[in-house]
């Protein structure tokens, strides 16, 4: 047995309870032998990159669980599905409109055709220190003052599960004969139970991207896009997806879909048992006294933001005090808060021991702990930045480590990302500040993980 997969067995037998993707939670589905079903594209078993029978029959059934007119399988992540939406919705060197709080796949597509692109930044969720929604109202100005736009892209649900009103920016985006993608991969989950947010298929939106593996018992790296109306080029988005998809899809994943259509579509009420479950854990963690629920309005109730900023702890300690002393593996940890995610396969006894956990960890932290100001409260809301040149041009220019200490003024030649979410801090073409280079230490010093920093140092343009 080779060491990766002796591992894998040793974690799946442990007592480890993963508060983390995928939604199967290893305990929901069943695809036997992965081996004994692991074809190519053999007569009577389609092709998915021209789906003719029974490949197409199953996106079908999708699109009609979703209320879509047209769906189609993701073997290679919804991370496929956004550069194939953004690719096929511009022309190369066109200019588009992006939360910046977006997956970097967002900027990925970005770099690969050339994009000009303009920011639409979230409003700020209160005091909690999380990204809150994107406005109607901003992206409405945004495109007043960028009338070359020709996209608009979105994420909602975020990472932290806040939700955009998706149908009123639909509205403001339709009104210019504009389409709207919106990555929705955290809300698979949301059309199943009337107390989840409102899906984006629903609100309007053309093209909506789900990853069916983070909130719905499916395999990892599956995904559904959706595609809606007549204001995308269908054909050209098509296209992309055989561009951006492995030329040999697997067999395994795309049963894993279709097993999770089926399940979903005869255990709807499954959602609303689900739904209660969390509404009852939600309010017993309300009454914790040194961990924080943290919350907005309308937000995903299955994602459990737990801060402990009031005594200082910050997300990556509580992830750590978490896995070690409970054996409980959530799915994040940022630099003020960590996150639970949770899916319909969590059963009540799953989400007694995290409480239970929480609670330990609660009175463990006022006993031992000192409280904190509230001005002390770091944040992690994404930072406004400034430009030099666009994402493609920036990133062929050469390139040099930087200390981060000495990078000031200068411009990224990379991207800087903590890893999750995978919102960039930085993208090429964007200015390093104070604030920026402060939050990438701050950081690498809580432990967390950053792609595009390297002992200290992230590559800005010079030589």
């Amino acid at each position: 047995m080779s060491e990766l997969l002796k591992k894998l067995e040793t974690y799946a037998d442990s007592d480890y309870l993963p508060m983390h993707m995928p939604g199967h939670k290893r305990r929901m589905g069943d695809l036997g032998n992965p081996f004994f079903i692991d074809i190519t594209e053999i007569d009577g078993f389609d092709d998915l990159h021209h789906a003719e029978g029974i490949l197409k029959q199953a996106e079908e059934r999708a699109a009609e669980l979703y209320g879509s007119e047209e769906t189609h399988y993701l073997v290679n992540g919804s991370t496929s599905g956004i550069l194939a939406a953004i690719s096929g919705c511009t022309a190369a060197g066109g200019t588009v409109l992006i939360a910046r709080n977006s997956h970097k796949s967002a900027y990925h597509a970005v770099l690969l055709r050339g994009l000009h692109v303009h920011y639409i930044y979230p409003q700020p969720a209160g005091k909690m220190g999380i990204n809150g929604p994107v406005t109607a109202e901003n992206v409405d100005r945004l495109l007043e003052e960028h009338p070359e736009t020709k996209m608009v892209y979105i994420t909602s649900p975020t990472y932290d599960g806040v939700v955009s009103d998706v149908e009123q920016i639909a509205e403001v985006v339709h009104r210019r004969k504009l389409p709207l993608i919106v990555d929705e991969a955290h809300g698979a989950h949301f059309p199943f139970s009337e107390q989840f947010p409102k899906d984006s298929v629903s609100c309007g939106a053309d093209v909506v991207i789900h990853s069916v593996h983070k909130t719905l018992p499916s395999l990892t790296q599956t995904a559904l896009i959706h595609l809606n109306g007549d204001l995308i080029n269908r054909e050209k988005i098509r296209y992309f997806l055989g561009v951006y998809q492995s030329s040999s899809p697997s067999y395994v994943m795309m049963a894993g879909i279709d097993q999770c259509m089926e399940w979903v579509s005869s255990h709807r009420k499954e959602f609303d048992s689900f739904a209660q479950r969390l509404q009852e854990v939600r309010a017993e963690l309300r009454k914790l006294q040194a961990l924080e629920l943290l919350e907005v309005p309308g937000i995903d109730p299955s994602k459990i933001l737990l801060s402990g900023r009031r005594y200082g702890v910050t997300g990556n300690e509580l992830s750590d005090m978490l896995r070690e002393d409970f054996h409980i593996e959530l799915e994040m940890a940022c630099g003020e808060y960590a996150c639970a995610l949770t899916s319909v396969a969590d059963r009540q006894e799953d989400l007694r021991r995290l409480l239970e956990a929480c609670r330990k960890l609660d009175e463990k932290i006022l006993r031992e702990g000192n409280q904190v100001p509230e001005k002390q409260y770091g944040t992690d809301t994404v930072l406004k930045t400034r430009h030099a040149g666009t994402i493609q041009e920036t990133f062929e220019q050469p390139s040099f480590w930087c200390d981060l200490k000495a990078s000031d003024g200068k411009v990224s030649s990379g991207f800087v990302i903590p890893y999750p979410p995978g919102i960039p801090l930085l993208v090429p073409g964007e200015e390093v500040t104070e604030e920026i280079r402060d939050r990438i230490l701050r950081y690498v010093q809580d432990g967390l993980t950053v792609y595009g920093c390297e002992n200290q140092k992230i590559k800005v343009v010079g030589k």
